[in-house]
């Protein structure tokens, strides 16, 4: 099972940090995605963290503004989201893959719920 955490309601200029926990297999041995799907808006992949070594790929948009970790102790990726803007409003969700990162959603093996992230003053 895969689920992502962590969302709600923040002001232009605020943080989250939204949680991806896996149960029942190792976070560690896949690659996480996040994506993220607005109003009436296609799905964007945002972020990925790789597998092995932790390589990180970040969307223009939000470089310098979200940052990926994990902690294996607790089979999770974070992400941090800092400087949120309007326009980061959206149902994000975490998917996992093999090998490495990938911002086509259709190369992902499977997804957890989403969280919601509104933006709003």
């Amino acid at each position: 099972q895969l689920q992502a955490s962590g969302g709600g309601l923040v002001q232009p200029g605020g943080s989250l940090r939204l949680s991806c926990v896996a149960s029942g297999f190792n976070l560690d041995y896949y690659a996480v995605g996040w994506f993220r799907q607005g109003p009436e808006k296609e799905r964007e992949g945002v972020a990925c963290i790789s597998s092995v070594g932790g390589t990180t790929i970040y969307v223009d948009s939000v470089k310098g503004r979200l940052t990926l970790s994990r902690n294996s102790d607790e089979n999770t990726v974070y992400l941090q989201m800092n400087s949120l803007k309007p326009e980061d409003a959206a149902v994000y969700s975490c998917a996992i893959m093999s090998g490495s990162c990938s911002r086509i959603s259709e190369m992902y093996d499977f997804w957890g719920r989403g969280t919601q992230v509104t933006v709003s003053s």
